[in-house]
């Protein structure tokens, strides 16, 4: 099966552009992660895990980034992020190599704290409204509303709560479901199993459950809230669990192949893949002020700690990362961190906080 890059990482063609720079030697590639709690956008070095500034900072004179959630390429190099409240949502557009603010995309439609971003193969643009239990679609060139998507009953296996988003190039949607039920005011109630659903964009009415609630993993919050999604390198869907877990199933079989835990405590966010199909994933302390870390994994699930660290842990915690939970991997030459007189040109991927009857998302 031929997968999108889109939502897998970035491709070496979305390059980064220096606002200024003063003789910097460069590196390979970067980590870009959103913060949901100091609502910026930040960069570390793929290989030291050193911290190297702001990409786009919480406000800017036309912009402000509510609680920014999914962060998203689009076929034009451009970056959108989704941002908002429980009442509210927009989708705001970025240069993809400067970060300087363009416009705001979506034109239409109701977002309600919207969650996943993806492009299709139609080359629409397809977001997750999280409390209105939607997926709306608009034009992946002007921004235009086109339709709801698809949209929650309210009944078991269906559009509960969905989350993040990620596209096969056969049409294929993946939806991972928090299990929530939206009452159309922004209020949720928690009734169902998380789940992963699959729709064909280009037969809408079909609808199938992929993969069903696993069972809590042994090192967890104790519950199950999946978020994010990715393809591994290995024929493998790649899903992370707010609960702090991560699982991959076979694409072919929809079989657990493994699931794996942070070392770091606390919850997790999406998940970024680098090019040796090695994992990365954001993830914060909400009993230490939601400060955040960054682990890594091999593509079997196996820790991977950078020098000095230990367990899975590649970013330490660091009062950079505030409730960290988008993240991207950027396969680039870039300024080496500390050298950078302008801003770095990237993105990330974003979800959020959640709880079933434990700690919301939102």
């Amino acid at each position: 099966m031929v997968f999108s890059k889109i939502q897998v990482g970035l491709s070496a063609s979305i390059g980064f552009s220096i606002l200024a720079i003063a003789r910097v030697p460069a590196v390979n590639a970067a980590i870009l992660v959103g913060n949901t709690e100091s609502n910026n956008i930040v960069i570390f070095d793929e290989q030291t895990g050193r911290y190297g500034g702001e990409f786009i900072p919480a406000k800017g004179e036309f912009y402000e980034l509510t609680s920014p959630d999914d962060l998203t390429f689009g076929l034009d190099g451009n970056l959108y992020i989704s941002v908002g409240d429980n009442t509210s949502g927009a989708i705001l557009r970025f240069d993809g190599k400067t970060g300087t603010f363009l416009n705001r995309f979506d034109q239409g439609g109701m977002l309600m704290r919207p969650y996943g971003t993806a492009f299709g193969p139609d080359g629409n643009l397809y977001v997750s409204s999280f409390r209105s239990d939607q997926i709306l679609r608009y034009s992946g060139t002007t921004g235009d509303f086109i339709d709801v998507f698809a949209s929650g009953n309210g009944t078991a296996n269906g559009l509960n709560g969905p989350n993040d988003l990620l596209f096969d190039d056969n049409g294929e949607l993946y939806v991972t479901t928090q299990g929530s039920v939206a009452d159309g005011t922004g209020e949720i109630s928690y009734e169902f199993s998380s789940q992963v659903l699959r729709y064909n964009i280009f037969a809408p009415a079909s609808e199938a459950i992929v993969f069903d609630e696993p069972t809590a993993a042994p090192d967890s919050a104790g519950f199950v809230s999946l978020l994010g999604l990715a393809f591994g390198t290995q024929d493998d869907l790649i899903v992370s669990d707010f609960a702090n877990a991560v699982r991959r199933y076979d694409l072919t079989t929809g079989d657990l192949l493994g699931e794996f835990s942070s070392s770091f405590p606390g919850f997790l966010g999406n998940i970024a893949i680098d090019p040796d199909g090695n994992l990365y994933t954001p993830g914060f302390d909400f009993l230490n002020g939601n400060i955040g870390a960054v682990s890594r994994f091999d593509p079997n699930g196996n820790p991977l700690p950078s020098i000095g660290e230990s367990g899975s842990v590649f970013i330490p915690a660091t009062t950079n990362l505030k409730r960290p939970i988008g993240i991207a991997y950027i396969s680039n030459k870039v300024p080496e961190p500390g050298t950078i007189l302008g801003l770095l040109g990237v993105a990330a991927l974003g979800l959020r906080l959640r709880q079933r009857t434990q700690p919301d998302r939102s």
